[in-house]
């Protein structure tokens, strides 16, 4: 069993909660953790390389010179990709890459990241986290207190628009409400920072409830 602590705006500790790690699939599953990130990563990319065939380049279709008698290659027209300014024989054509992971598979891919997080102590909850107006340095007074200089997602039960706004600004922090977690924003932040109810909704998702798949 763990134990996680809670702390206040202030990073004074005022709490525990107690996780089971079956709760989040009891231990770590690296390789499944692996094939989601590259798929992540993968559904990233925009796809728009491309290259000009034959058919996409100025110049004449007819043939240069004869076939046969001249010494020179057989070459075709000035378009071919066998000459300078042609077009590129085999073009690369825009297209999305994507890679698709069964709602089952993401599920348990982000139970892996969080627990690797609570395992790591890299997993901070925090209790009255609120703002009546966007202010940056709110969030970063808070994030200075709990002790965390480096890369980190915060979590929010449901999206409050005084929070994202206050935490936009502030380089290397990201902000997702429980429903849009995935793997990837998990796994590639230094820590997790979720607020008491967040981490309240993560743990009383029904059994099988679908993930975002970024």
């Amino acid at each position: 069993m763990f134990e996680i602590p809670v702390y206040n705006t202030e990073g004074e500790k005022i709490d525990t909660i107690k996780v089971e790690p079956e709760q989040f699939g009891g231990k770590v599953n690296v390789a499944l953790l692996k094939q989601a990130i590259v798929a992540y990563h993968t559904n990233k990319r925009l796809g728009t390389a491309a290259t000009k065939n034959r058919s996409m380049v100025e110049g004449s279709g007819r043939k240069l010179f004869r076939q046969k008698g001249t010494g020179y290659a057989r070459r075709g027209a000035i378009r071919t990709g066998k000459v300078k300014g042609g077009g590129v024989t085999f073009a690369k054509i825009p297209h999305k890459p994507r890679k698709k992971l069964p709602k089952k598979m993401r599920r348990k891919a982000l139970d892996s990241a969080i627990l690797a997080k609570i395992i790591g102590s890299d997993l901070l909850i925090v209790d009255g986290l609120s703002t009546s107006e966007p202010k940056t340095k709110y969030i970063a007074n808070v994030l200075k207190n709990l002790g965390i200089t480096r890369s980190c997602l915060l979590t929010l039960a449901e999206y409050d628009e005084n929070l994202y706004l206050s935490a936009r600004n502030i380089p290397n922090v990201s902000v997702r409400i429980v429903k849009e977690l995935n793997a990837f924003d998990v796994a590639t932040r230094n820590k997790l920072l979720m607020t008491r109810e967040a981490f309240s909704s993560l743990l009383s998702r029904p059994a099988g409830v679908a993930v975002s798949n970024g």
